[in-house]
């Protein structure tokens, strides 16, 4: 099938539910785009970042990839952050992974995977800075839940690190880079208890959270 009819079907139903709360919604909608957050998440579709905080659209700006990864040569996701601060004036960046994250899963798993083999030489790295602390773990599923939360803090120290970032910190402007995690399993965000809000805050390296936050839920 060429058209895949049931999901135009499905919009008309989506669109008419819309309307019927607020009638007006679609054409306020149209006239701006004021989101107060970015949202950096993974492309998993069982963590869609507008639903799992119950936000409608144009309430929250959105970047995915493979494993919420944040790189300082990915012009698309910088793009992404320069357009949401300077142009969107949003006051919060959210990171946000997520337990069972294949792509943490393939990277440590040390296996080839063809192309994306590329994109997870990225997560390769943050384990290769924590790997005593990992490795130290026995349960195979809790040292990938572990990986998980490291990537999150450490995207968002990459974040922090951008110049987008210090720049609007300079010039004054709220902004803070925050690090969460979503549970497949029951639907429930975590904090991970990193949040950078200023040039003053950016740890001079994530190893040293990493660290403190692990010996914390010990």
């Amino acid at each position: 099938m060429r058209l895949l009819k049931h999901l135009f079907d499905s919009n008309l139903a989506w669109a008419e539910q819309i309307k019927q709360r607020d009638p007006n919604f679609f054409s306020k909608l149209s006239r701006q785009q004021r989101p107060e957050y970015l949202w950096i998440g993974c492309s998993d579709s069982r963590v869609p970042a507008n639903e799992i905080v119950n936000l409608m659209p144009g309430e929250i700006f959105v970047h995915r990839n493979i494993a919420n990864v944040v790189v300082h040569t990915d012009l698309n996701c910088l793009s992404v952050i320069q357009y949401a601060v300077d142009v969107l004036k949003v006051k919060h960046i959210i990171v946000c992974g997520h337990y069972g994250c294949g792509g943490i899963r393939a990277a440590l798993e040390g296996e080839a995977h063809g192309l994306i083999d590329n994109w997870l030489g990225h997560i390769k790295d943050v384990y290769r800075y924590h790997q005593t602390m990992i490795d130290a773990i026995a349960d195979e599923q809790e040292r990938l839940n572990l990986l998980c939360e490291l990537n999150v803090i450490e995207q968002v120290v990459n974040v922090a690190q951008t110049t987008v970032a210090q720049n609007a910190w300079r010039n004054g402007q709220e902004l803070s880079v925050h690090g969460w995690i979503y549970s497949i399993d029951d639907g429930i965000l975590k904090d991970l208890d990193i949040c950078i809000a200023g040039l003053d805050q950016i740890p001079p390296s994530c190893v040293i959270k990493a660290r403190s936050y692990r010996q914390e839920k010990e």
